[in-house]
């Protein structure tokens, strides 16, 4: 499936790092879980599963040596553990799971069994683990717990083998992004990046659940308006969008906190506005500065003021891409009920940017 760079693409000004994506920043790995399974309704089985679980890990000794983090909230109707203590403390100390809303509580035991394997300091001290979730039942059947521990566990495995890649993570509908669905198409996850004049990489994973088809908006062209209607369409979910931005920059937590703003913006210039039941939460991280289990930083912050503004550029143009990366590289998907999610048809796509001459 191609990605909007593969189609000619280009948003914004800045340019991007070797894969476009959140694996441009050093030592950050991305890996995905998927379930897909056809069974039959519950309670004779389990339904049909289109979901799983995608990690993010942003640094491996990220619980011994913090990473500074912040977040930010654009509508609060959804849920990210450890997003509480990650803005107190402006640190973060585990990998990022994102996973469906119904199976945080799976996703997050598993975390912490996982964690204390890796770091048996953890029974003596504490952690929580950074769980976040979207709304996937209109094509997964929620009623069935679907991921396990092994499926947390691959993924954390594939994050870390992923780390310093070539190419670019999969998108679209893998991981946790398999039964999501975005501006009236079939969405999931996307990655993009963005490289600064001063050399630092942003990188932005999102995980696209929100919006409504008449709103999609490429680089301008308002495509949800110009494309042919659905012909039978159904109820939006009511949606959400988990973001996360990754930077080599040295940025503290303070400073994270206005990176993780911007994404919205880039959520904006797609077609999101924020629905009363929708719930983006983001978070953002720098892994060029890092602290002790005290806070103690072992260096200074090098980037703040002003001299954040060619960061804050960056997080939108890669959030608004990213965006787009994660419809186009979704299939068509048929799930729960023979609920249905068109995947994003690149060739119009295409055809309406070069119409208004969007197209590099």
């Amino acid at each position: 499936m191609p990605r909007a760079a593969d189609l000619g693409i280009r948003i914004g000004f800045l340019e991007p790092g070797p894969t476009n994506s959140v694996l441009d920043v050093p030592g950050v790995g991305l890996g995905h879980a998927t379930v897909h399974r056809d069974e039959p309704n519950p309670p004779q089985g389990r339904g049909r599963a289109r979901t799983g679980v995608t990690v993010l890990v942003v640094a491996e000794d990220a619980f011994e040596r913090l990473v500074p983090a912040g977040g930010a909230v654009l509508n609060g109707a959804g849920e990210c553990t450890g997003f509480i203590t990650a803005s107190e403390w402006g640190s973060l100390e585990t990998p990022v799971f994102l996973t469906s809303t119904l199976q945080v509580g799976r996703v997050y035991d598993a975390a912490v069994e996982l964690m204390m394997e890796r770091h048996p300091s953890v029974a003596d001290d504490f952690t929580i683990p950074v769980v976040a979730e979207c709304d996937d039942s209109y094509l997964n059947d929620a009623r069935r717990m679907q991921v396990d521990r092994a499926d947390v566990a691959a993924a954390w495995e594939r994050a870390l083998a992923s780390r310093g890649s070539d190419s670019p993570p999969d998108e679209g509908s893998v991981g946790s992004g398999t039964g999501m669905s975005c501006l009236g198409f079939k969405g999931g996850i996307g990655a993009d990046s963005r490289v600064t004049p001063e050399g630092r990489t942003v990188g932005v994973l999102l995980m696209t659940n929100f919006g409504d088809r008449r709103r999609l908006t490429v680089d301008g062209v308002p495509v949800g308006r110009l494309l042919p209607a659905d012909p039978a369409p159904d109820p939006p979910p009511a949606g959400s969008c988990i973001g996360m931005v990754v930077t080599d920059a040295a940025v503290d937590g303070f400073g994270c906190s206005r990176l993780a703003r911007r994404i919205g913006l880039g959520l904006a210039r797609s077609g999101s506005v924020a629905y009363h039941g929708s719930g983006e939460i983001f978070l953002a991280a720098s892994t060029g500065l890092r602290s002790d289990r005290d806070g103690t930083y072992e260096g200074a912050a090098s980037v703040s003021g002003r001299a954040l503004d060619p960061l804050f550029e960056a997080v939108v143009e890669a959030s608004e891409e990213a965006v787009l990366n994660s419809m186009l590289a979704s299939p068509t998907v048929v799930g729960r009920d023979d609920h249905r999610r068109e995947g994003l048809p690149p060739d119009e796509v295409v055809r309406l940017l070069r119409d208004h001459r969007r197209l590099t």
